[in-house]
């Protein structure tokens, strides 16, 4: 029993299945993969990922803007337009939100207004706020102090064990994905050790970051129990102890806002 719990089912390359979700959903389910959070990047997939979630009971969805999007889109998510968007019941999360400062420090200031109308959504809907952050950790973990939220993931976790303390502080749980995985990756596993198992959580970001031994191919949601894999060496759990937990940390987060 295995959560994906951050995949970006609109981005999939569903060549290898004749170009059908549902084919390469089933394959997941084969793989012992039981719920599946699809992710918005820009503020219009919510459409697309409707039609999916209606389509699979198992399937449910975030919506909101990446911070790499541009500021005119970004400004279109009003905090009134996400509790609007919020309202759907397999609408689990407000996101991927957050700050990136890797691809572009031209929009700060938009991307961090940006940010802020995401968490007071997630109060208001009480539904977590999905975190994206990258070379901005400072100023994540200052406007998730400032703005006072506890009810959230940090995805695809890569910072250092100063960030996970600050974050778990907080009251957010923590998501790796298969980077866990990569031979180069220790020091991630090594601030795994101090994420407490009850704030766990796993994740593909697929169609990147393919796990061990898929590295470097074009991620899928059934690849999802090689990052628990990577996690039970870690914990010193099976790979099917992890995914029961942090399939239990996701409904836990889902059902009981801080």
């Amino acid at each position: 029993m295995f959560t994906d719990t951050h995949c970006h089912l609109t981005m999939l390359d569903l060549t290898p299945y004749e170009g059908s979700l549902d084919k390469a959903l089933q394959q997941a389910r084969a793989a012992g993969v039981t719920k599946f959070m699809g992710i918005s990047v820009d503020l219009d997939d919510h459409i697309a990922l409707a039609r999916i979630a209606e389509q699979h009971t198992d399937v449910g969805y975030s919506v909101g803007v990446h911070p790499c999007e541009n500021p005119e889109i970004m400004q279109r998510a009003t905090v009134e337009y996400l509790v609007e968007l919020a309202q759907a019941e397999k609408v689990w999360a407000l996101g991927e939100t957050g700050l990136d400062y890797y691809h572009s420090t031209e929009h700060i200031s938009e991307q961090k207004a940006c940010f802020a109308r995401h968490i007071h959504a997630s109060k208001l809907v009480k539904k977590p706020v999905v975190v994206h952050t990258r070379s901005a950790k400072e100023d994540t973990i200052d406007l998730i102090r400032a703005e006072a939220s506890h009810h959230g993931i940090l995805h695809c976790f890569t910072e250092d064990i100063d960030t996970a303390k600050a974050v778990l502080d907080c009251g957010y749980y923590i998501s790796f994905s298969g980077i866990v995985s990569f031979k180069n990756a220790q020091s991630l596993r090594d601030v795994a050790k101090i994420v407490p198992l009850d704030r766990l959580l796993i994740e593909t970001d697929s169609p990147y970051l393919a796990p061990v031994p898929y590295r470097g191919k074009s991620n899928e949601p059934k690849y999802v129990p090689f990052v628990a894999e990577a996690l039970a060496q870690v914990y010193g759990k099976t790979a099917e102890e992890i995914g029961e937990i942090t399939t239990r940390n996701f409904e836990t987060l889902l059902a009981c806002p801080n």
